[in-house]
């Protein structure tokens, strides 16, 4: 592997989203991430079998590209022994147990950290480590609910609305390998790893930047405003003859940029719109007026002419629309792996580029148990001993 992260050994005893995550981000910057899987089952994603590419499931290829893949039982003498081995020259591990649970197999952070003074231990958690949620469960769901992410998404008036993406479980993985790259640095001075710990709620917490600063300043608490921005306007999606398209008048003179490409300059003057606040008061009745414009026409003619005007606008997508778009394979954003499975299969690239050690995506997600013997073999274990572990349940090969 290359990449700035080239040398840096990472166990993964997490598993479903914002874990493996934090661990395909690491993989792709070049670390040896060694996912151990537990028997039976394996990941959790595993078993979210529709849709499947050659009966794998997509969602668990998606998210564990790069990684060796071995299976292990930790509730076996062998296969704990097997998981302290790989802990022994590991520069970090990640997990995301609940808290207790690997404290009572030894492999908690006092017991790891006293054994292993430099090993980086990385928890992801539902509501973090401390405090009076600490041993409930974490779900990327419940934690936008708790997290207030529900009431101010959506359209006004309408229910409570899921943000399309997992974004508390994908955030959390984000903080997570960041926390672990710091931690490296860190360790690089001291000569010591550390603790990193993030939740699922805080990760929702911190996308509330805009909506908590509002309530610290007014004590009211945001509601939903669909696509429109909670302080700037015109900055929202509006249909067209043939679909939708975004358009940010984030300051006052795309405002009136804005007006000259719909066909209505005079709305510059009109007393209800001439500032940013008189705008936001003004909403409900400026939308229809640039709505009944923008209908009139398809979306590609009114980007082009929102560009020429230095208007930032952009297409509403679909997926499909947006993997197809020449930027995006520009950027190298959908690359191509091979599987040992479904053979040849697109994948989702590094949103991270570097100049001088590029990251890169060089194989799929492993099958069940698929370098087992491999990394076995890594840690002296022989042909006899892989045997004797595959009988006993300790391991799958």
């Amino acid at each position: 592997m290359s990449g700035p992260l080239s040398g840096i050994k990472v166990v993964e005893l997490a598993q479903i989203m914002a874990g493996p995550t934090c661990g395909m981000l690491l993989a792709d910057m070049g670390a040896d991430v060694i996912k151990v899987e537990k028997i039976p089952g394996g990941d959790d994603t595993r078993s979210y079998s529709e849709p499947s590419i050659a009966g794998e499931s997509a969602a668990f290829m998606m998210l564990n590209r790069n990684k060796r893949g071995i299976a292990v039982n930790l509730k076996t003498p062998g296969g704990l022994e097997i998981v302290k081995k790989l802990l022994a020259d590991a520069d970090v591990v990640t997990e995301n147990y609940r808290k207790g649970t690997l404290e009572k197999l030894g492999l908690g952070y006092e017991t790891l950290s006293a054994l292993y003074p430099r090993l980086v231990y990385c928890a992801v958690s539902g509501y973090g480590r401390t405090g009076p949620y600490a041993d409930k469960g974490g779900f990327d769901l419940i934690a936008q609910g708790f997290a207030g992410l529900m009431s101010i998404t959506g359209e006004p008036g309408g229910p409570p609305v899921k943000s399309g993406t997992s974004i508390a479980d994908i955030n959390a993985g984000i903080f997570a390998a960041l926390g672990i790259v710091s931690a490296l640095v860190a360790r690089g001075v001291t000569g010591r790893g550390q603790m990193v710990e993030t939740s699922l709620m805080e990760a929702a917490i911190q996308q509330t930047y805009w909506q908590s600063a509002i309530y610290f300043a007014t004590g009211v608490s945001p509601g939903p405003s669909g696509s429109a921005h909670i302080l700037t306007a015109p900055y929202q999606a509006f249909p067209t003859s043939d679909g939708w398209i975004n358009i940010g008048g984030a300051n006052q003179s795309n405002w009136e940029r804005i007006v000259k490409v719909i066909g209505r300059p005079e709305l510059a003057a009109d007393p209800r719109f001439l500032t940013n606040g008189d705008r936001m008061r003004n909403l409900a009745a400026l939308t229809p007026l640039i709505a009944e414009r923008l209908r009139a026409r398809p979306s590609a003619d009114w980007v082009r002419e929102f560009e020429a005007a230095g208007v930032p606008v952009g297409p509403v997508n679909t997926i499909g629309q947006m993997l197809a778009d020449p930027q995006v394979a520009a950027r190298e954003m959908v690359v191509e792996v091979e599987h040992a499975k479904a053979g040849r299969m697109k994948a989702l690239g590094l949103p991270i580029k570097f100049s001088e050690t590029p990251g890169a995506v060089t194989r799929g997600a492993p099958t069940f148990g698929q370098h087992t013997r491999e990394v076995l073999a890594g840690l002296g274990y022989s042909d006899a001993d892989v045997a004797r572990l595959i009988a006993e349940g300790a391991v799958a090969a």
